[in-house]
């Protein structure tokens, strides 16, 4: 398995535990109380941040062992990962267009952060399926 896929893998897997984590806790928090009423942001900061530090972690375990070339990336890992972050952007875009209008219509903070929070969570989970596939399947660079 290349190295680029495997940071795709664990990508893949730390968004899907943190954002699981995530629905978990406020959904478990809310109980009898309406979601807009849920302490959402510190369960959405510390999802957040222990991702960031459990990529980097197992980003880095992932390349103990390995020497400067095997780390090296060719042309095909650049076009995979440029197609895979095209593909995940999209999930960005619509997050942040959802969240605008939110905004506008003035709706309560809970609704408008939890749509960044979710636009971002699909586009790492779409960025990664994106590249997973393209290294699994082939790619055909367009």
């Amino acid at each position: 398995m290349a190295y680029e896929e495997k940071r795709a893998w664990i990508m893949l897997v730390v968004t899907l535990i943190g954002g699981a984590v995530y629905a978990i806790v406020v959904l478990g928090g809310a109980g009898e109380v309406p979601l807009p009423e849920v302490a959402y942001v510190g369960a959405m900061l510390w999802t957040i941040g222990g991702g960031i530090v459990a990529a980097i972690v197992f980003t880095i375990a992932a390349s103990i062992g390995l020497d400067k070339d095997e780390r090296r990336k060719d042309q095909r890992d650049r076009e995979i990962e440029r197609f895979g972050e095209m593909v995940g952007n999209s999930f960005l875009v619509i997050g942040a267009l959802a969240a605008m209008g939110m905004a506008m219509a003035e709706w309560d903070h809970f609704w408008i952060a939890n749509a960044v929070y979710l636009g971002f969570m699909l586009s790492g989970v779409l960025s990664s399926v994106t590249r997973i596939f393209a290294y699994r399947r082939g790619f055909q660079s367009w």
